[in-house]
C-alpha cells in the first residue's frame, strides 16, 4: 500500500504548474485518491532561469527537463509532467514518456494590438518569437516581417508586447486555455499553412520505465489517441535529429484506426519547405512518423540541412 504521497515533478511557471495540477486531478479521480496522496514538487530548470539567450544557442530542448530526469532517475521523483513539445527526442537511459493526457487545441495563437491577422500587419512590421519554426513559419508568409526573439514566461512576452518591443508575437493556443488568457488571441493560425511543433498541446508524464507501480497509476490516464499522435509526432522528429536548433513542424490526427499526418521542414529563413502527407493504421504510428521523416529528408537532399547547423 502506498504509505508516502507520489512525487510529481514540475518546472515552476504558471503553466507548469497548471499541467501538474491538471496530472494530479486525474490521477486522483482515476483512483479516487485524496489531493494529499500527491506532492508537487517544483525544481528550476535551466531552461526558465536562462532567458535572454535563445535555446539553440544553450543546449536545447533538454534544458527544461534536466533537473526532473535527474531527479527521476534517482528516485526522488516518482514522475515529471511536461510540455510534449519541450521534451528531446532521446531520453536519459532508463527513462521515457509513460502516458500523456488528453491533447489541447495545438493551433497556433497570433497576439496583436496591431492586427486582426498576421496577413494583415504593416509592412516590416516586427513579430516577437524565440521559436526557429515559428520565425521560418513567420517569414515565410511574410518576408517583410522582422522577426526578434521573445523568451520568457507568458506573461512576460505579453508584457513586452504591450510595451510595444514588437507589434505581434506567437504562442501556444493550448497553454493560453490553461492558464485562463484566451482573450488575448486575435487569430487562430490554420494548422495546414502554419503547422504546429511536434508535441503542441499535449502533457506527457515521465517515469521510470522499469517501475510497474508507477505505470499502473498511469495507465488510466493515459489518452490512447494522443499517445499514437505523439508517437507518431515524435518518430517524425527524431529522424530527423530535431531539437530546438531546427524549424520543423508536424501534426498526427487519428481517425478511428488511421492515422493522418503533416509534416514539413524549412530553412531557417523560410525561403525553401518540405512537405510531407502520410496516412496508415494508427497501430504503425511510428513506422508512419519515421518514414515521414525519410520522405523530407528525401525531398531536401544533404544540401538542405546545411542551414541547420
Amino acid at each position: 500500500m502506498q504509505m508516502k504521497p507520489y512525487r510529481i515533478g514540475t518546472r515552476g511557471s504558471p503553466l507548469a504548474l497548471a499541467q501538474a495540477h491538471e496530472t494530479r486531478s486525474r490521477l486522483m479521480a482515476a483512483h479516487r485518491l485524496p489531493e494529499d496522496a500527491f506532492e508537487i514538487v517544483v525544481l528550476s530548470s535551466k531552461g526558465d532561469r536562462i532567458t535572454d539567450r535563445p535555446l539553440s544557442e544553450i543546449g536545447g530542448k533538454g534544458l527544461f527537463t534536466e533537473e526532473l530526469e535527474e531527479q527521476l532517475s534517482d528516485g526522488r521523483l516518482d514522475l515529471a509532467v511536461h510540455s510534449s513539445k519541450d521534451m528531446a527526442t532521446k531520453l536519459p537511459e532508463g527513462l521515457g514518456i509513460v502516458a500523456y493526457l488528453e491533447r489541447e487545441d495545438p493551433r497556433d495563437a497570433f497576439i496583436s494590438p496591431a492586427a486582426p491577422r498576421l496577413a494583415d500587419l504593416p509592412q516590416n512590421a516586427i513579430v516577437g518569437s524565440s521559436s526557429l519554426r515559428r520565425q521560418a513559419l513567420i517569414r515565410r508568409l511574410r518576408p517583410d516581417i522582422s522577426v526578434i526573439m521573445f523568451r520568457g514566461l507568458v506573461d512576460t512576452r505579453l508584457r513586452k508586447l504591450a510595451e510595444g518591443e514588437a507589434h505581434a508575437t506567437l504562442l501556444a493556443y493550448a497553454g493560453l486555455k490553461r492558464l485562463g488568457k484566451t482573450e488575448v488571441v486575435t487569430e487562430l493560425l490554420d494548422p495546414e499553412s502554419f503547422p504546429p511543433a511536434p508535441g503542441q498541446g499535449a502533457i506527457c508524464i515521465e517515469a521510470r520505465l522499469d517501475d510497474e507501480r508507477i505505470a499502473s497509476l498511469l495507465s488510466p490516464i493515459d489518452h490512447a489517441q494522443t499517445h499514437a499522435a505523439l508517437l507518431c509526432e515524435r518518430a517524425f522528429l527524431g529522424s530527423l535529429d530535431g531539437s530546438c536548433r531546427t524549424p520543423i513542424a508536424g501534426h498526427a490526427t487519428l481517425s478511428g484506426d488511421r492515422i493522418s499526418f503533416f509534416g514539413m521542414i524549412l530553412t531557417p529563413d523560410g525561403t525553401v519547405s518540405h512537405e510531407v502527407h502520410m496516412q496508415g493504421p494508427a497501430s504503425e504510428a511510428a513506422a508512419l512518423g519515421a518514414a515521414a521523416g525519410a520522405d523530407v529528408r528525401g525531398q531536401a537532399g544533404p544540401g538542405f540541412f546545411d542551414s541547420w547547423t
